[in-house]
């Protein structure tokens, strides 16, 4: 849904490359030198898996599900759950270092960046809270929920809401730069590229917005709403829609470039890694297709829906599903490499801290550009 972000390993430094929005740095963490994969579950826990392995290294209890996917960023890790709360959480051991409430259920993926944290909330509200102590700096009234996940790039805070607006704040103050009004929801989490907003909807349509203003560059009208979230990368706009088709535009023009259609919707947002695109459907599959043309690589069939988005690193696809278990695909042959079954439903999507030089957050996270 954004860009796929690097990190660099010095001895035990990790610094992360903000993926999904911004291409900003974050200084993080002296850690272990295990590959740990993170994700929610509907059964009310936060998992750290060891991403080599697949056996559980700990996992962190919660009032209500997570749907949204977990961050880390300056040596902590973050998530958010359906029991109002949002949590900061030591990545090593599992232990909690702060909690924050919020007045609604939360589906919306934490961004952190520059020390604060940004998420949006079913109260309707964008939240902003100090990353290090899990004090709220402000809030920002919406018209609707805040399923979408906010994307932070030059200062502005990107974010879509329930009332159909799309929202440009001020990173320091939550003040209002511009909004822009589309024809229905806005669930998609934006992904903000060379100065441009980039955003599906319920009114059937992709836009692209100036990042600057608000004023409208190009929309591509559907024939279904787009939940999912766009990745850019290479000049081409991806993006799946429930018409059941991945799309390609040319991220200048709005020109489509290709389609792919799967059996079922498609919810999870893409990433795209070396020359392949990686998304799954609610038809069960991921799938790996070429991200010049679309001509599908690989697929690989699971025994659930796939809400939850891909992360790859190290040459490893990371993706939960509806059918309780959580998949580890060699990413260029689509071979498994292990699963871990877990209790509940898992449509969180994983955020992977490895040991080399590859940090990756999910498609539809506000750390991932």
């Amino acid at each position: 849904m954004k860009k796929v972000l690097l990190s660099s390993f010095l001895v035990s430094l990790i610094t992360f490359y903000s993926c999904k929005k911004s291409d900003t740095t974050t200084p993080v963490v002296t850690l272990s030198s295990d590959t740990l994969v993170f994700t929610g579950s509907e059964n009310n826990l936060i998992y750290a898996i060891n991403a080599l392995a697949g056996t559980k290294v700990w996992t962190f209890s919660t009032e209500g599900s997570t749907i949204s996917a977990p961050t880390l960023a300056d040596g902590v890790l973050y998530a958010a759950s359906y029991d109002k709360n949002v949590y900061a959480i030591n990545p090593a051991t599992g232990a909690k270092k702060w909690s924050y409430t919020t007045g609604g259920t939360i589906k919306s993926s934490p961004t952190v960046v520059n020390g604060v944290l940004y998420v949006g909330c079913n109260d309707n509200n964008v939240y902003a809270i100090d990353a290090a102590t899990g004090t709220k700096k402000w809030t920002y009234a919406t018209g609707g929920n805040v399923k979408s996940s906010p994307t932070v790039v030059n200062g502005i805070v990107y974010v879509g809401s329930f009332d159909a607006n799309v929202y440009a704040l001020d990173a320091v103050t939550g003040s209002l730069k511009w909004k822009f009004t589309a024809g229905d929801w806005v669930n998609s989490s934006p992904s903000v590229v060379n100065g441009v907003v980039y955003f599906g909807s319920y009114d059937n349509k992709v836009y692209a917005l100036d990042a600057s203003t608000g004023v409208k560059k190009w929309s591509y009208t559907g024939t279904s709403y787009c939940e999912a979230s766009p990745t850019v990368a290479n000049g081409i706009v991806y993006i799946g829609s429930n018409d059941k088709k991945m799309y390609a535009f040319d991220a200048a023009t709005g020109t489509k470039k290709w389609e792919f259609a799967t059996s079922y919707g498609i919810d999870s947002s893409p990433i795209a890694v070396n020359g392949l695109l990686y998304f799954g459907s609610y038809d069960g599959k991921i799938y790996a297709l070429n991200a010049a043309t679309g001509t599908k690589t690989w697929e690989y069939q699971t025994g659930g829906i796939i809400i939850s988005s891909p992360t790859v690193a190290n040459n490893i696809l990371y993706v939960g599903s509806g059918d309780y278990i959580f998949y580890a695909l060699d990413a260029i042959t689509g071979t498994k490499k292990w699963t871990y079954t877990s209790g509940g439903l898992l449509y969180s999507s994983p955020c992977v801290l490895t040991n080399s030089t590859i940090i990756n957050h999910s498609g539809i996270s506000g750390s991932q550009q």
